[in-house]
């Protein structure tokens, strides 16, 4: 019988030790006094927000697992931030809209269908387990989708585009799989259409 570790846990992973630190390219500089998140495209109210007026949103605590391609899990975060659907009936996406791209620092981007940023568990987080992020880790803004691969969940995040037609991110152009679904396993764009 397995454990309830194990009944959590995606086929293929396992339990990480800590939080390990993936990331493409170097640790972005933060200054609060200039940074700011733009949120435009296919929306009826498009904004741009300075941290200040970011972290004056609505805050939440949402409590998920957070799962990684290199197959390593953390089990039972407690990220705190601003839900998505927060930010989305602030600009009012378009009836058009079905995806968006998160913008991040050194020209990251990561693309989701609209419908699976809607959950009630994905936000923009500052904060995990009650401590602030450490920038190795995306602060100041991270966005977190725990029902994808974490590099949906992409760091230090400053915009958002909303779509009416999918665009590959960072990752996928690099062959990783569009939907990043952790309990199939869709870790590469190979398994596709399978």
């Amino acid at each position: 019988m397995n454990g309830p570790d194990e009944v959590a846990l995606p086929p293929g992973q396992r339990l990480a030790r800590g939080w390990p630190v993936l990331n493409y390219g170097p640790i972005p500089p933060f200054d609060p006094g200039t940074w700011d998140f733009r949120v435009w495209g296919e929306c009826g109210r498009p904004l741009t927000f300075t941290y200040d007026q970011f972290r004056a949103l609505p805050a939440t605590r949402v409590v998920a697992d957070f799962h990684c391609v290199t197959k390593f899990s953390v089990l039972g975060n407690e990220w705190e931030g601003v839900l998505f659907r927060t930010v989305a009936g602030l600009v009012a996406p378009t009836g058009v809209a079905r995806f968006a791209m998160a913008h991040c620092e050194l020209s990251y981007e990561a693309n989701l269908p609209l419908d699976v940023l809607m959950d009630d568990d994905v936000l923009f987080a500052w904060a995990r387990n009650g401590e602030q992020l450490e920038p190795m880790h995306g602060f100041p803004l991270r966005l977190v989708v725990p029902k994808r691969y974490a590099w949906k969940s992409a760091k230090w995040v400053r915009g958002l585009e909303f779509m009416a037609v999918d665009r590959l991110g960072f990752w996928e152009e690099r062959g990783y799989h569009n939907n990043a679904e952790p309990f199939a396993e869709e870790r590469y764009s190979w398994q596709e259409g399978r």
